[in-house]
């Protein structure tokens, strides 16, 4: 098939003449009349070539065709530096051709486009678009419809947009409507929008395999839908941890392209009933008081966040606590290797055999051996440790973000069934403010006596008996009401667990736990338990159950490129794009 789509000719850009040359997966052309031996060859994968038309086109900022009978367009990835210290900014490159006959220029663009059909077969064809108009500063339809809609369209890609009209619109539409015919979900917003669509996906593939997700041993079924994250909102943590920049143009040729990026996914369950899912930050203490005293002082925008970790760590809080995790394997990989999860992530690669071992079994993660919620699992024995904590973080990634460039735990990945599980000990407030300024330099936050990383499967966390009382005595409780409701979800199994009615119980559930909080620095008796912060969300439960379930989302994405690499490439006679 390869042989049958090459082809070579003489083609003009402007005034020069290049030599071009299409083979089934390359690209190329190089400039022949350059009268040094310097001939720069600009190499482009057919996979990364977005679209080819007839004509002198343009299409950003607006799209403009002059129709002659001799020339084509190519439009391409084009790479640059980020400027930050990982990933690539992508660019739609542009290149017209002119031919001495439109034959010639029939011939090439069929050959084209023959090859995208070829060596891009996952491409999407078909995607549902949810903008989210009121997250980060409220720009979502214009950066879809300008920046992200005309290469959707060059691409040939077709999109049934929804723009959001409350909280969990996207989630909802995804759990009921039918979904026949999209390839993929694009969600243009922050972190809370992708995890609407997460908890849509994720809900609507158990309901439709018939699965329990309020058990926390069952084994979830992976998402059939990729998920694209087009980043518009105040938080785009898990667009920053998987793609390396915050650009919607980026984010949108990554979609186009058809890149693929699976995630691991943790599970947080109270009882019998699941509580909510993550990716990023699972954080108690600490993170969980932040959240809660930012939440009384939205009315400061992004820098109530600022207000609230400096009141919160002035507090000087510790919390007790009982932790107990399930280790991973030691020799896959470790928390504190130095490694870092970038595009082509060998330890992920590996782990996609080990967690899937019969690849038509798409849900054999975990199948013949979730007795590790046992004390006697044949995966490993639980570790269990009581103490006094500042804060304890359960995260799937590295959870990088501009303010923190290496994220919360620089080694973490993406897709290898585990995450990382950091104990932050009581210490004093000197000790505990260099660990949080390390999270804004390259120096190893976790080289400190008084923290502790895991790299875990499961983990449990809950309150020794007397401080549970007290905090019960402290919040209230559960009331009658609330009860019930956890009774139902329970028994509903994979019926939608996340109801309005769930959201008010939560909301009920933050005020409660919230009001003992940070009233100033005059509190003379500090709360007895914390609150967690779940990807930005507050859960209204201390005592959990968490687990990692690997590779169970696909993301329109393909890990964070080594600059360093793309960099060297481009220092030789043939240029990478």
């Amino acid at each position: 098939m390869e042989t049958d789509l090459r082809l070579e000719s003489s083609l003009w850009v402007g005034n020069k003449r290049y030599r071009a040359l299409l083979t089934g997966w390359h690209f190329q052309w190089t400039e022949v009349d350059k009268k040094n031996r310097d001939k720069k060859t600009i190499s482009v994968p057919v996979s990364e070539v977005v679209g080819v038309d007839e004509g002198q086109v343009e299409i950003l900022p607006q799209k403009s065709t002059e129709d002659t009978d001799k020339d084509f367009t190519v439009f391409y990835v084009k790479r640059s530096s980020s400027g930050g210290l990982h990933g690539l900014l992508w660019r739609l490159g542009r290149i017209q051709f002119s031919c001495p006959s439109r034959v010639l220029r029939d011939q090439w663009t069929q050959h084209l486009r023959t090859a995208l059909k070829t060596h891009s077969p996952v491409r999407p064809h078909r995607l549902l678009v949810f903008i989210n108009p009121f997250g980060g500063k409220k720009k979502g339809r214009q950066i879809y419809h300008s920046l992200v809609a005309p290469l959707f369209e060059l691409a040939g890609i077709s999109s049934h947009v929804i723009v959001t009209e409350r909280a969990n619109h996207a989630r909802d539409h995804l759990l009921k409507k039918d979904l026949t015919g999209f390839d993929g979900v694009v969600c243009v917003g922050g972190d809370g929008m992708f995890s609407e669509i997460l908890h849509g996906l994720i809900g609507r593939t158990q309901q439709e395999a018939g699965l329990c997700e309020n058990d926390p041993s069952v084994t979830l079924q992976p998402c059939p839908l990729h998920i694209g994250i087009i980043p518009a909102g105040s938080t785009d943590c898990v667009c920053y941890a998987t793609v390396g920049v915050i650009d919607p143009v980026t984010s949108a040729l990554h979609i186009i392209i058809g890149d693929s990026q699976p995630l691991d996914v943790c599970s947080v369950h109270h009882t019998a009933a699941l509580v909510r899912y993550s990716v990023s930050l699972l954080g108690y203490g600490f993170y969980g008081d932040v959240l809660a005293e930012s939440e009384k002082h939205r009315w400061m925008g992004p820098l109530r966040y600022d207000y609230a970790g400096t009141m919160v760590y002035l507090s000087n809080r510790s919390y007790a606590g009982i932790v107990q995790y399930l280790p991973a394997d030691p020799l896959l990989s470790s928390p504190r290797d130095k490694t870092r999860c970038l595009s082509g992530c060998s330890v992920c690669s590996k782990s996609t055999g080990r967690l899937f071992p019969h690849p038509s079994d798409s849900g054999s993660l975990y199948s013949s051996h979730f007795s590790q919620f046992s004390n006697d699992s044949e995966e490993g024995e639980w570790v269990s440790v009581e103490g006094r904590f500042r804060c304890v973080s359960l995260t799937c990634m590295s959870s990088s973000c501009p303010k923190s460039p290496l994220g919360l735990s620089p080694s973490a990945h993406l897709a290898d069934g585990t995450g990382d599980l950091i104990l932050v000990w009581d210490t004093h407030p000197l000790g505990f403010l260099k660990f949080l300024y390390r999270h804004t330099s390259t120096q190893d936050q976790f080289d400190l006596p008084f923290v502790e990383v895991h790299r875990v499967k499961a983990v449990r966390f809950s309150l020794p008996a007397g401080k549970e009382e007290e905090a019960f005595e402290e919040t209230g409780g559960l009331d009658e009401e609330e009860r019930t409701h956890v009774e139902t979800i329970s028994r509903n199994g994979s019926q939608q667990q996340l109801t309005e009615r769930s959201m008010g119980q939560e909301i009920a559930n933050e005020q409660k736990s919230a009001t003992p909080f940070l009233c100033g620095l005059c509190c003379s008796k500090a709360p007895a338990a914390s609150v967690w912060n779940c990807d930005g969300e507050i859960l209204p439960f201390t005592n959990i159950i968490s687990r990692i379930h690997g590779q169970l989302v696909r993301l329109y994405a393909r890990g964070i490129e080594d600059g360093a690499t793309m960099h060297s490439c481009s220092e030789e006679n043939c240029e990478r794009a």
